[in-house]
């Protein structure tokens, strides 16, 4: 061993606890389920957001308009609801499992966020099909965050989170595997 190389034990990394601030966890998950037309549709695409997720829908609005699908720049298309916390992680379970734990690596942003959609809302557990409402899918998308991003949000003393506290697609297909068991494919 010559003066410059290192000695094997060193070059590993001991076995303790990971840094809290290191961990990643479920920002917020917005599920979106997009009509196209304000009346009865939308109603309906409101009543199955309430029943899948336990929350009041907000309704989404367009930017811009199309002539040709009749739509007007704020006339409302869609509904959404955001979920965060404990609730947030139980309806991602949830959701995973209607997609047999399995996600396209290519639903991973370059942010380590990621969204997929569930072709019918009657997958969910205590969901049956009524005939007055039909068959509505739906996008979920998952934002996930480090402690300590609040630090390039707020208005007092704001800062930079640098590069090596931003979560990548990797991390968080890892973690994703690892917490929820998912397969990324």
């Amino acid at each position: 061993m010559t003066g410059r190389q290192k000695p094997e034990a060193v070059l590993e990394k001991p076995e303790g606890p990971q840094n809290p601030m290191r961990r990643i966890q479920v920002d917020k998950i917005v599920v979106n389920i997009g009509v196209g037309q304000a009346g009865e549709q939308l109603i309906k695409g409101e009543k199955v957001l309430e029943m899948v997720t336990g929350r009041k829908p907000a309704r989404t609005r367009s930017k811009t308009q199309n002539k040709e699908l009749g739509i007007r720049v704020g006339m409302p298309i869609g509904a959404k609801v955001t979920l965060r916390g404990k609730r947030a992680e139980e309806f991602l379970k949830t959701a995973l499992y209607i997609r047999n734990n399995k996600i396209s690596w290519y639903s991973f942003d370059p942010e380590g966020n990621f969204s997929f959609g569930v072709q019918d809302f009657t997958s969910f557990p205590n969901q049956k099909y009524s005939p007055e409402i039909g068959i509505f899918g739906m996008d979920v998308c998952v934002s996930l965050r480090r402690p300590g991003g609040r630090v390039a949000k707020r208005r007092r003393a704001r800062g930079r989170i640098p590069r090596t506290h931003r979560i990548t697609a990797k991390q968080a297909q890892g973690w994703l595997t690892e917490k929820f068991g998912a397969e990324v494919i």
